[in-house]
């Protein structure tokens, strides 16, 4: 069932898939990860302003980003934003608006997506080396409210278009609804290393 605030999402999909793959030529592994139903928190590192979309080219599943209000205030990317039915955020409070919209959209069974660092790493280095921000404790903190699942992804290479550079690796979903905050953070935060840095 697609909700209403999902159609500009369904309608921009085609498009971003298209270019966005042509442009970047990402490869994706563990899609099979993704849950079909139910609600979901997608949680990966966050390099780029484009990391999303290395997920949204796999799935079917219309996913609902947090993203930082700036985007919103600007006619040239609110279209794009609200299209594409991402979660404005105001990073300079506790922002129980978007809170409230993230936990009506894992009440209704729909996905989310989270870059726990709160903000873009722009840490300088090889795979080895590149290390993740401290985590916030929102995706883990919604997750346990919602009972969701979180899947995790690790991004590794640059967005340069050459083939093979690329790589996004989904890993199985996590379950952390006996786990307290500081533990499913720290799993959460393992998990996307691992695949950050697995080989290939």
């Amino acid at each position: 069932m697609i909700h209403r605030d999902e159609i500009g999402f369904k309608i921009l999909t085609p498009i971003v898939k298209t270019y966005f793959k042509l442009f970047y030529k990402p490869t994706v592994y563990g899609a099979e990860n993704i849950p079909k139903t139910g609600p979901v928190i997608f949680c990966g590192n966050h390099k780029h302003t484009h990391d999303q979309f290395n997920v949204m080219i796999v799935t079917k599943r219309p996913i609902h980003y947090l993203a930082k209000d700036e985007y919103f205030k600007k006619w040239y990317t609110a279209w794009f934003f609200k299209m594409a039915c991402c979660i404005p955020v105001d990073r300079s409070k506790k922002d129980e608006n978007a809170k409230s919209k993230a936990r009506e959209i894992l009440e209704r069974g729909s996905a989310l997506g989270i870059f726990p660092e709160g903000t873009r790493n722009k840490t300088i280095g090889t795979p080895e080396e590149v290390d993740l921000l401290p985590f916030k404790f929102g995706a883990v903190s919604l997750a346990k409210k919602c009972n969701a699942l979180i899947v995790p992804f690790g991004i590794s290479g640059e967005y340069t278009g050459k083939k093979g550079n690329l790589t996004t690796r989904i890993g199985k979903p996590i379950d952390v609804s006996d786990m307290d905050l500081e533990e499913a953070n720290e799993v959460l935060r393992k998990n996307i290393l691992k695949l950050m840095k697995k080989s290939k």
